[in-house]
């Protein structure tokens, strides 16, 4: 039990066109409430594309990823394949029926639960950001039947998180 705990610790990375249209910065949208809401991480696709190679590699390395393109252009999936990252969990918003250029009222909760629903991204819970296998550790911090993961953040502090009954 301890150790599905601590294995569902790594964020789904997630890359969003950010295009000029408006289903292109609904993707941006998305992604950062979906950072917010702990269900993964909004990644720089930029980076990707200018080739920094920390970035690139982040990205082949990655388990979990969701690519948001606004549009069938594709620009997001485009960039990822120039640079090849193998592209996982690609979702274009226009194919949910979300016009490109014109905002619908309920577009942004029909994009988000689209992203939670894809195969192969985590979306039962909150992640712990970057946790080296190292730094994970077991931590009792409520009651007898909870066991929780707990990491170092970027600071040094240690913060729980997946936190399971046992």
């Amino acid at each position: 039990m301890a150790e599905e705990c601590c294995a569902s610790t790594v964020p789904t990375m997630i890359l969003a066109c950010a295009g000029g249209s408006y289903a292109g910065q609904l993707t941006n949208q998305a992604a950062v409430e979906l950072t917010r809401e702990g269900f993964g991480r909004l990644f720089c696709l930029a980076a990707i594309g200018a080739r920094l190679s920390g970035f690139v590699d982040s990205a082949k390395k990655v388990p979990q990823m969701v690519v948001l393109d606004g549009c069938e252009v594709a620009c997001a999936k485009k960039v990822l394949e120039q640079a090849g990252v193998p592209v996982r969990g690609h979702l274009v918003l226009t194919q949910l029926g979300i016009d490109k250029t014109k905002p619908g009222e309920e577009d942004l909760a029909r994009v988000k639960a689209a992203v939670q629903s894809l195969p192969g991204t985590f979306a039962s819970g909150p992640y712990c950001p970057y946790p080296p296998p190292e730094t994970i550790k077991l931590a009792q911090v409520g009651p007898p039947d909870v066991i929780c993961c707990e990491v170092a953040d970027i600071q040094g502090q240690p913060m729980t998180c997946a936190c399971q009954k046992t």
